[in-house]
C-alpha cells in the first residue's frame, strides 16, 4: 500500500479530473480506498426524500471523494503546489513531512 502524504486539514490543489485547478481543504481521508473529500470541490447532486432532518427534501449538493493521486499539497509559505517527502528530524528523531520544492518542514 502506498504512503499517504496528505493529512486532514491540509490545503490541496486538484491536478487531474473534472475539478482540475480547484483548491480546497481536506475534510476527511479514506486510507483503505485511497481517497479524500475536499471542501467545496467535486460536488455531486444527491436526491433526498423529505424526512425529519430535511422536511423539504429535494436535491442537495455534497462533496464526493477524489483519488489522492490527483491531489497536490499547497505549501503554506509560498501558496504554490509542492511534492511531499518524508525525512527523520534530527532533534526529535520523528518522521516529518517536508516540501521537495523548498526543503521546509510541513506542520
Amino acid at each position: 500500500m502506498a504512503k499517504i502524504n496528505i493529512k486532514k486539514g491540509d490545503t490541496v490543489k486538484i491536478i487531474a479530473g473534472d475539478s482540475k485547478n480547484q483548491e480546497g481543504k481536506v475534510l476527511s481521508i479514506d486510507v483503505k480506498k485511497f481517497r479524500a473529500i475536499i471542501e467545496g470541490v467535486n460536488l455531486v447532486s444527491k436526491h433526498t426524500k423529505p424526512n425529519s432532518t430535511s422536511p423539504q427534501g429535494g436535491i442537495l449538493k455534497k462533496e464526493a471523494p477524489i483519488n489522492i493521486s490527483n491531489l497536490m499539497l499547497i505549501e503554506a509559505s509560498t501558496g504554490k503546489p509542492t511534492r511531499v517527502g518524508r525525512k527523520r528530524d534530527e532533534k526529535t528523531n520523528k518522521l516529518v513531512r517536508y516540501s521537495k520544492k523548498t526543503g521546509e518542514v510541513i506542520n
